[in-house]
């Protein structure tokens, strides 16, 4: 494991929440985010060196990442509940009852649902409803030749 301080060479106590900054959904709740009491700094994951962090571009188009001060990386609903695990007060409980083994079980499931049904839930925006590959930002599958 890695000292917070080796990131960039410089101190950082602070978790980095990595999200997709052209989905409209993510980014509403990553305003909701903001207002949680903790420390943690909010990126999309168009904005950050991924490999700095200790995870891939593939990894965050997937999921939302949470990558703690010690470079542990949780990815969809275990990063939610880590989140709230660094908390203070009922947020600190629902991260710990989420992260429970039947619990956990159930949340995996609620958060693949909502990041498949992601582009019909308030706040989404086209973006999210186009296929990957044509979303700004995502690499072109290659052409085919006529």
């Amino acid at each position: 494991m890695t000292d917070a301080a080796d990131w960039n060479g410089a101190p950082d106590p602070t978790a980095v929440l990595i999200y997709d900054g052209d989905c409209g959904f993510c980014t509403r709740c990553v305003r909701m985010v903001e207002r949680l009491p903790l420390q943690v700094r909010l990126v999309p994951w168009q904005e950050e060196d991924l490999a700095a962090l200790g995870t891939t571009e593939a990894q965050a188009r997937m999921q939302v990442l949470l990558i703690t001060a010690d470079r542990r990386v949780f990815g969809g609903a275990p990063a939610v509940a880590e989140l709230l695990k660094h908390c203070r007060g009922l947020w600190r409980l629902a991260g710990w009852i989420m992260a429970a083994p039947i619990m956990r079980t159930l949340a995996a499931w609620i958060y693949r649902w909502i990041a498949a049904n992601r582009y019909r839930l308030p706040g989404s925006t086209p973006a999210c409803r186009l296929p990957e590959h044509q979303r700004p930002g995502s690499p072109r599958p290659p052409k085919a030749d006529p």
